[in-house]
């Protein structure tokens, strides 16, 4: 995945899209061929080159497809090779990884956050990890207690504290296939055992509860996953922290399953 991950981002037409994306993320091809004096045709092979990489994930909706960045391959470089870069082309690396999380200007679905991986092991493992108590604790260090059917509640525990609420239940059980739910209250038992500051939790408590979707997928011997956490408000004060959050929990899962 490496070799393609490089071969990808050698091309800079490939680079130039990566910065549209970062620029306004969630774009359709309709909308990329728009800032580019390129066919329709070549913009498409391009996007597939980056989606073969990994550097782009898509999303349907409806009849469009929506691309997003995908900072997932950049992290694995970042935590495999850039030491061994010397200065100048680890800064290069660096950059890159930072566009690729950063924040952009929310609008439409570009306020989603997208990230794809690709895990060694089976749908039925995956679905296990993400669903039963005994492996979300092993990597999560939470679990949830529902019984899984689409509109039942979910209570999520961390250590000594849980979570319930108004809307925080099950969206879509699609055994192997697809997992959504709505994103949890942050009460404030539930800031205070993660390092919320108050004022940061009582800001979040004010905003709608958003969803998260996990869409599994075979690939040979590996499962693509998916992960798509949507819904939220312009300046929403929890997205960014999920940002920065998902990456790791889906890193652990992966180390997780790989290894045990």
């Amino acid at each position: 995945m490496d070799d393609e991950v490089f071969r990808a981002l050698a091309d800079p037409s490939r680079r130039r899209l990566l910065d549209l994306l970062n620029g306004r993320n969630g774009q359709t091809l309709r909308e990329l061929c728009a800032e580019l004096d390129m066919a329709r045709q070549s913009v498409s092979k391009h996007l597939a080159v980056l989606e073969a990489a990994n550097l782009v994930s898509t999303i349907r909706r409806g009849r469009e497809k929506y691309h997003y960045l995908n900072a997932e391959p950049i992290n694995a470089i970042a935590d495999r090779w850039l030491h061994q870069y010397d200065r100048r082309r680890l800064q290069l690396f660096a950059d890159l990884k930072t566009a690729l999380e950063a924040e952009t200007t929310m609008s439409d679905h570009q306020d989603d956050f997208v990230y794809t991986t690709y895990i060694r092991t089976t749908p039925e493992r995956l679905w296990q990890a993400l669903t039963d108590p005994k492996f979300t604790e092993q990597y999560w260090d939470l679990h949830h207690e529902t019984d899984w059917k689409p509109g039942s509640e979910m209570v999520w525990h961390l250590k000594d504290v849980s979570m319930a609420g108004p809307g925080q239940v099950v969206l879509e059980h699609e055994p192997y296939t697809r997992l959504a739910y709505a994103w949890h209250h942050v009460t404030p038992e539930f800031a205070s055992t993660v390092g919320i500051a108050a004022d940061v939790a009582a800001q979040i408590r004010q905003e709608p509860l958003s969803s998260v979707a996990f869409e599994l997928e075979p690939v040979d011997d590996q499962v693509k996953l998916t992960v798509v956490h949507t819904g939220f408000e312009p300046g929403s004060v929890i997205r960014p922290m999920l940002q920065e959050g998902w990456p790791r929990v889906i890193a652990d899962l992966k180390t997780f399953l790989e290894t045990t």
